[in-house]
C-alpha cells in the first residue's frame, strides 16, 4: 500500500508539476470512508495540512480556523447539506472566506444537479466514485485556472460562464469583483462594494 501511495505521489507531482504541502484543504463528507479515500489520495499527492468535518455545521462551525485554500465537499448530508453549506460560504455575512474554491463531490450527476450546485457558487463538480485523476484534474483546475467571482440580485461566486466570449452587453450584464481588489477594504466596505 505504501509503494502505491508513493508512486501516486510521484505521479501527482509529475503530471502537475506542483508540490501540494503548503495547500490546506477541508474534506467535508458524511461518510468516514469516503473521506478517508479524499484524504488519501490528497495526501499522496503530498498534501500534508488536510482536516476533515463529518458535518457542514461542524465545518462551518470551523471554518474561520481552518482557513482552507480549496474545500471538496459532499452534497448530500446529515443536517446541513451540500449546497446549503456552499451558500452560507458563499452569502453569509459573517463568512470568513466567501472566496474559497469549493469542489463538489456527489453520486448526483443529472444536469440539473450539476446546475444546481453551479448557481449555488460551486467552482468545479466531481462525481462519484471519484479517482485519483479526477482528485487533481479539478484541484489543478481551481489552482491554474481561477474564475473571477461575480454579483448579481440572485447570485454570488465564481464566474458560471466556462467559455471565454463576452457575448453579452445588455442592461444586466455582470460585472467581476477581483477577490485581490477587495482584500485592503475593510469588511464593511467590502459588502457595499460587492453589491454591484
Amino acid at each position: 500500500m505504501l509503494r502505491a501511495l508513493e508512486r501516486v505521489e510521484r505521479a501527482g507531482q509529475a503530471m502537475s508539476g506542483y508540490k501540494f504541502d503548503k495547500l490546506k484543504i477541508l474534506v467535508v463528507d458524511d461518510n468516514q470512508h469516503m473521506r478517508k479515500l479524499v484524504v488519501t489520495i490528497l495526501q499522496a499527492f503530498g498534501t500534508i495540512h488536510i482536516s476533515e468535518s463529518p458535518t457542514g455545521e461542524h465545518a462551518w462551525n470551523n471554518l474561520r480556523e481552518v482557513n482552507p485554500d480549496v474545500i471538496f465537499l459532499d452534497w448530500q448530508m446529515q443536517g446541513m447539506s451540500g449546497i446549503d453549506f456552499v451558500k452560507l460560504v458563499r452569502t453569509s455575512p459573517t463568512s470568513p472566506h466567501p472566496f474559497v474554491p469549493i469542489i463538489m463531490l456527489t453520486g448526483h450527476t443529472h444536469v440539473d444537479h450539476v446546475r444546481l450546485a453551479r448557481d449555488a457558487g460551486v467552482n468545479e463538480f466531481l462525481a462519484k466514485p471519484v479517482s485519483v485523476k479526477a482528485i487533481l484534474s479539478r484541484l489543478l483546475s481551481v489552482i491554474e485556472y481561477p474564475r473571477p467571482f461575480v454579483r448579481t440580485k440572485a447570485y454570488f461566486g465564481p464566474c458560471r460562464r466556462r467559455r471565454g466570449g463576452d457575448e453579452y452587453r445588455g442592461p444586466e450584464r455582470r460585472n467581476v469583483i477581483e477577490e485581490t481588489a477587495l482584500d485592503d477594504i475593510p469588511y464593511n466596505e467590502k459588502q457595499d462594494r460587492r453589491h454591484v
